[in-house]
């Protein structure tokens, strides 16, 4: 895989891109925070010019034969973060900030929430996935769910475990046992998510101060 440097470089080789034989390009767009795809659509020379010129994405409609800037008229913008380009210059992979967290027509995030027929988002990174579930049983009680009893025991229950699993990461550490400091880091981030949770924190918040913080 081939990438392009920092949008602001304009550094990608657009004279190098290969289209097809309508002088088309598709674009997969991607959310830069938590992986998930939210879309694909068609770009042309001009379109992928103009997405690099204003920060936003740009794409060519085949059934109007115009350009459209996403969010235009809905509000649901796309801050463009990245271009890449994959190994045979014939596709794009466009990492994003979405905007509104909604990226298609109808409404869902993603346009790639169909499975069998059934609304399902499609998978983001992991720790994103198991703070969905979470939300999911403090918003829908479950009978019988862990994470319940953590919730419904506020800080005191859901602080202390935290603590108890940071000590459990300072031992593994200090034994040097790999498998052991996976698992209590791995426990150590579930509790942490519920606290979130429990706080009505954004995990993508999370997400923003590490990414401000990489830099």
């Amino acid at each position: 895989m081939s990438s392009s440097e920092s949008l602001s470089s304009r550094s990608i080789p657009v004279e190098t891109i290969k289209y097809d034989d309508r002088g088309l390009v598709p674009a997969i767009v991607q959310d830069y925070l938590d992986g998930t795809v939210l879309m694909m659509a068609w770009m042309n020379h001009d379109a992928l010019q103009k997405t690099l010129e204003t920060g936003t994405t740009w794409f060519w409609s085949r059934s109007r034969q115009a350009f459209w800037n996403k969010g235009a008229t809905s509000g649901h913008t796309q801050t463009v973060k990245a271009i890449r380009y994959d190994c045979d210059s014939d596709a794009l992979l466009v990492t994003v900030e979405q905007r509104g967290d909604i990226a298609c027509h109808t409404g869902e995030r993603s346009c790639f929430h169909q499975v069998n027929g059934s609304i399902t988002p499609p998978p983001a990174d992991t720790l994103s996935q198991v703070f969905s579930v979470i939300c999911d049983r403090r918003d829908t009680p479950s009978e019988g769910s862990y994470t319940r009893t953590l919730l419904d025991g506020g800080d005191n229950k859901i602080l202390k475990k935290i603590g108890e699993e940071a000590a459990e990461v300072v031992m593994a550490c200090k034994d040097d046992d790999a498998a052991a400091i996976a698992g209590e880091a791995a426990d150590l981030f579930y509790h942490t998510l519920v606290a979130i949770a429990h706080h009505h924190v954004d995990l993508k918040a999370v997400y923003r101060k590490l990414q401000d913080r990489r830099r």
